[in-house]
């Protein structure tokens, strides 16, 4: 964006001079380099400072590691890659035959226990059983049912579904795989069906300047030449590169991350990007820029390189 100002000025510089007849000499040139100093700084300043731009923005989406509730052996994958799925529809099929033979052995036992239950209660009516016998009885059936609990769950999770609306990118899970409840190493990821987040990263020294409902404007890389409208929706409070986590280490001045840049989530709310809103997938990078309310005369020049830098996408479409 600096790039684009300075180079902008250094055009006029030579048509002026070449429209003018100035000639080139010790007085002419450094007034022109000089005026271009403070003119220039001025204006960076001015506008770095009330309308912050940042040349780092990205469309961030939350994905969902599909782990099963059991392990085993995988028999079915229904589920096409790219394809919009309703919250439960099936993803992939366990086999069940360990499970089910679980539950039929449970059920066998219980049934035997409550056959003991009834025997023991009737002769505790009879007072010729003894209490205790009965209380042993009715803790197995309840740990019998406590374990058929259980053993239905597992069954019933072997046929792992759409946690909601969604749809999964990357199938790579096969019949014949193993599918483990280990959470490091799900089986699937499952992207939801919902808003993405555009986070914007601006300087430190720009965060006197963000506002909640403030204007913003977001150019895309891969939509050359476009610019939309937006507001600011969000200011996270924190910043990653100073969270700590309990551990046995100290935090130190070795080793400490560069100072980061403040998250400030952008909602696009231009009806132009809609028809492109589809097509743009998670992660698109770009670039915004915050106008506040102050020196709004500034703020012009600050949408002027922005669509320079915006159609400057067609010549360098990669960082």
């Amino acid at each position: 964006m600096d790039l684009l100002l300075i180079l902008t000025y250094a055009a006029l510089c030579v048509a002026i001079f070449k429209l003018f007849r100035i000639p080139l000499n010790k007085w002419t040139v450094p007034t022109a380099v000089l005026g271009g100093i403070v003119l220039i700084g001025a204006l960076i300043f001015t506008m770095n400072y009330n309308h912050p731009y940042s040349e780092v923005a990205r469309a961030y989406f939350v994905s969902t590691p599909v782990v099963p509730a059991v392990s085993g052996l995988v028999v079915d994958v229904p589920v096409q890659g790219n394809t919009p799925l309703k919250k439960g529809d099936v993803l992939f099929r366990i086999d069940p035959t360990p499970f089910s033979n679980k539950v039929k052995s449970i059920k066998a036992q219980l049934v035997s226990a409550r056959a003991d239950l009834f025997r023991a209660s009737e002769l505790v009516k009879r007072n010729v059983g003894n209490r205790r016998d009965e209380d042993i009885a009715t803790a197995r059936v309840d740990d019998l049912q406590a374990q058929l609990n259980i053993a239905q769950f597992e069954l019933d999770n072997t046929t792992v579904r759409a946690p909601g609306d969604g749809m999964v990118v990357h199938v790579s899970l096969r019949p014949g795989m193993m599918a483990t409840r280990l959470p490091l190493r799900p089986s699937m990821v499952f992207i939801p069906a919902e808003t993405q987040y555009f986070t914007a990263w601006m300087r430190q020294n720009s965060q006197l300047r963000l506002v909640l409902g403030d204007e913003a404007e977001v150019a895309f890389d891969g939509i050359p030449g476009k610019v939309f409208k937006g507001k600011v929706k969000n200011v996270l409070p924190v910043i990653g590169e100073g969270q700590v986590q309990p551990s046995g280490t100290l935090i130190s001045y070795t080793g400490s991350p560069p100072a980061g840049r403040v998250p400030v989530v952008i909602e696009i709310t231009d009806p132009d990007y809609e028809p492109y809103r589809a097509m743009m997938p998670g992660g698109s990078y770009g670039q915004a820029a915050i106008y506040s309310e102050h020196f709004h005369h500034v703020a012009i020049m600050r949408k002027i390189l922005l669509r320079m830098a915006s159609w400057m996408n067609y010549i360098f479409p990669f960082h």
